[in-house]
Parts: C-alpha cells; sequence; structure tokens
C-alpha cells in the first residue's frame, strides 16, 4: 500500500500510482481523495484533501467531477475489495490560516471485489461483511463503478430514468423485488407525481404486457394515459353487482344510524340479506351460505323480507329499524347515481365476467384496469373502493390452487383510502388496504400507494413497502415520517428531498441495487395523465364561447354525468 503524508488534521497524500492504477498512468480520478478518520457500525467520517477533490474537478468524467460533494459516492479500500459509501453531510476542518480540509459524514451502501486489470468494482452487493480501519485510503467512484453498481445483474428490470448526477447511467427497478414487497410513491402536488406513476406504470406494461394491474383514480386523471394500453372503466361502464357486497360493506351503504341504533339495525339486516341469498339456487346447490357469501340476490327479495319480519308481532322491537333500511333500499334503486352498482340489470350471476373484466384475465396485451371513481357519489366512494380491493384479496387467498396469477392494486390519493387514526372514518376500506400491505404478497398481491401526504398514511402501511420512492416532499412532517421509514443507509439521501426539482426521486429499497437519486424519462405527451395545471395567464386573456361552455356544463352537472 502507498506510503501516504499526512497533513494537518489527517488528510491523505499519496506518493506512487494509487490501488487499482497502473505504474504510469496518471489519472487523478484513480488517485485517493481521502482517508478514513472514524468507524461505525451503518458509516464512517472521512477526510478529504481540498487539493485531491479540485484536482478531479478537473476531470472530463461526470460522475467523478463531484466526487466527494453531498450525494455523490465514494469506494474505501478493504483488503482486496471496495466498500461503496454515500457522501450525507460535510464541514470545513479549519486549519492555520484558511480552512484546510474537509470532514464528511458518510453511509455505507454495500460492497464488492475489484477487477485485477482495471481497479473497477465488480459484484457489487449489498451489505458489509469487512469493515474499513481508521487510515483506510478512500478514492472516488468512477462512472465506469456506477455502471457495475447500477446493472441489473440479469434480474428483469424497468428503466425509469437516469442517475443523478450522471448523464447515461441508467436508473432500473427490479420488477419482481418491487412489486413482490409493494411500493410507496410519495411527493407534495405539483412535483410531477402523477406523471411519474404514469411512467412507472407504462414501463411495467411494455415489460409485462400480459400482466394484471388494477388502479383506482379518484380524479380522472389516468384516462387518457392508458387509454391505448388498458381498459378505462367508470360509472358508465363499470356495472359493478351489488350483490358482491360482504356484510360490512351493506351495513357501510345501507345504515345511517349510530350507537345502539346501528346495532339494532345490523341485526335486523343480517337476518334479511341471509334469507334474500338463501333465495337464489346457487344457495340451494351449495348448501350452507354465509350473509358474506357473494350469491346474487334481488333487491325486491330483500324488500319482501323485511316487510314480512316487520310484521311479525314476535319481532321484539319497534318497526324503525325495517322502515330505514327499506327507505334507504328504494332510495338507492331511484337514484341514478346508483345505478351503476344497483341497476336491477345487474342481478344475475356475472361474478366470473366482471372479475375477469376488472383483473384482466386473460388481459389480451391491454394488462392495466383504470377504475375512475370519480363519478361515484361520495358517500359511497370508500365503500366501491372497498370492495375492489377485497374482491382481488379474497381472489388471491381462493386461487392459491391454482396457478398464481399475481394481481398489482394501485391506489392514487392513498391517504384518503387507508387514513391514520386521527383522520380515521371507521370505514371498511382501510383495514382491507392495511391487511393486504400486511399479508398480500403471500397471496402474489402487490399494492402500490401513492399520495402526497405520507404523514396521513395510517401507521405501519408504509413501512410494509419494500421500495419508497419519494420526490420532493415540502412539509417537515411528512419529511419525518418519510426518514422513519426508510432504510438507514439512505439517510445521506432523505436530506435532499427538499431540495428535488421537479420529476426527480429518491429511491431506495428492495427495488433498487442501491439507495439513489433518479431523474425521471420525460413521457410522450398522448402517455400523461391529465393533471397538468391550469395556466392563468393564457386561459385569462382569451375570451368567446362562454355561454355555449355554460350551457354543457350546466346539463352534466344536473345529469350527473360526463
Amino acid at each position: 500500500m502507498n506510503q501516504m503524508k499526512m497533513d494537518g488534521f489527517g488528510a491523505p497524500r499519496g506518493d506512487g500510482p494509487a490501488a487499482g492504477q497502473s505504474a504510469g498512468q496518471g489519472s487523478a480520478a484513480h488517485d485517493p481523495i481521502g482517508a478514513v478518520i472514524e468507524i461505525s457500525g451503518s458509516g464512517s467520517r472521512i477526510a478529504f484533501d481540498l487539493e485531491r477533490l479540485t484536482a478531479i474537478s478537473a476531470e472530463l468524467d461526470p460522475s467523478v467531477a463531484i466526487s466527494g460533494q453531498v450525494g455523490s459516492q465514494v469506494k474505501v479500500r478493504v483488503g482486496n475489495g471496495w466498500l461503496l459509501a454515500s457522501v450525507r453531510a460535510q464541514k470545513q476542518e479549519m486549519g492555520e490560516g484558511f480552512g484546510r480540509g474537509i470532514i464528511a459524514e458518510v453511509d455505507f451502501l454495500g460492497e464488492g471485489e475489484e477487477e485485477r486489470l482495471t481497479g473497477r468494482i465488480h459484484g457489487f452487493r449489498r451489505g458489509v461483511t469487512s469493515y474499513p480501519i481508521p487510515g483506510a485510503l478512500v478514492y472516488p467512484a468512477t462512472s465506469q463503478d456506477l455502471q457495475q453498481i447500477y446493472a441489473s445483474d440479469g434480474r428483469a428490470s424497468i428503466s425509469v430514468g437516469k442517475v443523478f448526477p450522471t448523464k447515461d447511467i441508467r436508473a432500473g427497478l427490479y420488477v419482481d423485488a418491487l412489486l413482490g414487497k409493494h411500493f410507496a410513491l410519495l411527493g407534495s402536488t405539483g412535483t410531477g407525481k402523477s406523471t411519474s406513476a404514469a411512467l412507472m406504470l407504462h414501463r411495467i406494461c411494455e415489460h409485462a404486457p400480459e400482466g394484471h394491474i388494477i388502479m383506482v383514480d379518484p380524479h380522472g386523471e389516468y384516462a387518457s394515459a392508458f387509454r391505448n394500453t388498458g381498459v378505462i372503466l367508470d360509472v358508465s361502464n363499470l356495472q359493478m353487482p351489488y350483490w358482491l357486497m360482504n356484510f360490512e360493506e351493506h351495513c357501510e351503504i345501507l345504515l345511517s344510524t349510530r350507537g345502539d341504533d346501528r346495532q339494532l339495525d345490523s341485526e335486523v339486516l343480517a337476518r334479511a340479506l341471509l334469507e334474500a341469498r338463501s333465495r337464489n339456487r346457487l344457495a340451494e346447490q351449495m348448501g350452507k351460505i354465509t350473509v358474506d357469501s357473494p350469491i346474487p340476490y334481488l333487491l325486491s327479495d330483500l324488500s319482501n323480507v323485511l316487510n314480512n319480519a316487520m310484521g311479525k308481532l314476535d319481532k321484539g322491537h319497534s318497526s324503525a329499524p325495517y322502515m330505514r333500511i327499506k327507505n334507504r333500499l328504494d332510495e338507492l334503486k331511484t337514484d341514478p347515481r346508483y345505478q351503476f352498482m344497483f341497476s336491477g340489470m345487474l342481478v344475475g350471476d356475472t361474478m366470473v365476467d366482471f372479475i375477469g373484466k376488472i383483473f384482466r384475465l386473460p388481459s389480451r396485451g391491454r394488462p392495466i384496469s383504470i377504475i375512475d371513481v370519480s363519478g361515484v357519489p361520495t358517500e359511497i366512494t370508500s365503500t366501491v373502493v372497498a370492495v375492489l380491493s377485497r374482491l382481488v384479496f379474497d381472489f388471491g387467498v381462493w386461487a392459491r390452487e391454482e396457478k398464481t396469477r399475481p394481481i398489482l392494486l394501485v391506489c392514487e390519493e392513498a391517504h384518503r383510502y387507508v387514513p391514520n387514526e386521527r383522520n380515521a372514518d371507521g370505514s371498511s376500506v382501510g383495514r382491507i388496504l392495511s391487511r393486504i400491505a400486511k399479508e398480500g404478497r403471500k397471496y402474489g398481491i402487490s399494492l402500490g400507494l401513492i399520495t402526497q401526504r405520507p404523514s396521513d398514511l395510517a401507521e405501519g402501511v408504509l413501512s410494509q413497502c419494500g421500495t419508497i420512492i419519494s420526490m420532493r416532499l415540502n412539509n417537515e412532517r411528512d419529511q419525518a415520517f418519510v426518514r422513519a421509514a426508510m432504510p438507514e443507509g439512505a439517510r445521506g439521501f432523505l436530506d435532499s428531498i427538499p431540495a428535488l426539482r421537479n420529476r426527480e426521486c429518491i429511491i431506495c429499497g428492495e427495488g433498487t441495487a442501491i439507495p439513489m437519486r433518479v431523474r425521471f424519462d420525460d413521457l410522450e405527451e398522448y402517455k400523461r395523465p391529465a393533471s397538468a395545471d391550469p395556466s392563468f395567464t393564457d386561459l385569462w386573456s382569451q375570451s368567446g364561447g362562454e355561454e355555449d361552455m355554460l350551457t354543457r356544463t350546466v346539463q352534466r352537472w344536473r345529469s350527473q354525468g360526463r
């Protein structure tokens, strides 16, 4: 090893060729730029030599030019291999006269072997088995090193952008690890979150054209982005049979009381619902059914059962519970807003066809279904999402004996459906999505959560996501929440979250080789969601056609249609 001369504070100076550099090579990029001065379990403190950093800044290689800066990577000599570290923080060490060196804190990311001829990192893997000792030499991580580290190593992957600060190294996500252990895409409003989500889903669809993806779209943004690669389902063509709801979901829609009255109403509804289901021939063939069994029944049968029970003298209580449920049933049958779910045409046994349509079984080259719930009445939106989510989970449970067909469920505005205790409204959708987060991967179900308020998510849900993709977060509470969910080695990247540009992100977790900062690719116009902010300057400088626009808007408003 080189004989090093140490200056006043311990920054290294090398005599002779550095390790990994052949004699006469003379490139500053292969010279040591510092030395380890302190070691801990997950990181280290390094002393950088300012003269060496200045020399390296003159290199043409853009990935080496900023080596030593916050967010860059360096490698540490350990025996016959390399340890890769990320620079998390820096401070200037004051010497005689003016500052003479830089002390940096780094986080260890992983280790690899050394190629004999080039000195580059080879066979990179996460984790640390051999730690350096104080005095170990530190070198810049070259673009060739990073190419090796970020390579997909043969695993199926999708490319979503370029690794910062390089100009040509592609950022890949391992598909099986990304989907097998859930993922979360986080970012404040206006950071390009929707476009980035569309980019990832487009790349997944291109990689797996026979996949099965369901996306819950609360604002109708993604229909335009996936019109050519998926199916768009909204209140005009969803046709979701009401009898697919389980008992809990029936209660959410049919019962409005609280306390003791709700308990009484639920008991009345349970008996009536079971009897209505029992009148179907399927129930006779199956023998024993429960109130949760997805057996078709007629709304008129449920109403008649309630009428008959209300007329009995030995019912033990007043007729109020029966009347409340009957009145609610009548509202649902006559209100045109609920026809996508409570139409009399949906009484047939269409469960196989409905699940095939929603889950894309078969996909026929259109692997994604966009469920636009923007036209669903607000009071039942959570229940509709709960039914769809529970169908995904139940399908995974009951299809285990078949050849597994993994399903990806993506929830935009996830904090609306899996809120924390402070914002919880008792809806079943939060419970089923939390269960999918905890147990879904056992049944081949992947969950993708997209939200701008991670701190409003249910406790523990974000920690179940194996891959976290964080765009800029402006709220300190959200930043702290993400920091608690991210692995230890990503701390240095977390500090840059408030400073990310639009369409930049930090990716860490199972879906990537190491934590990285990524600039997302630009997406073609026709593949982008309809989420662009309006230009006030342009739109407020135009006039004409306002009367016709108002007429059309009022017509849609009154008909509750789009």
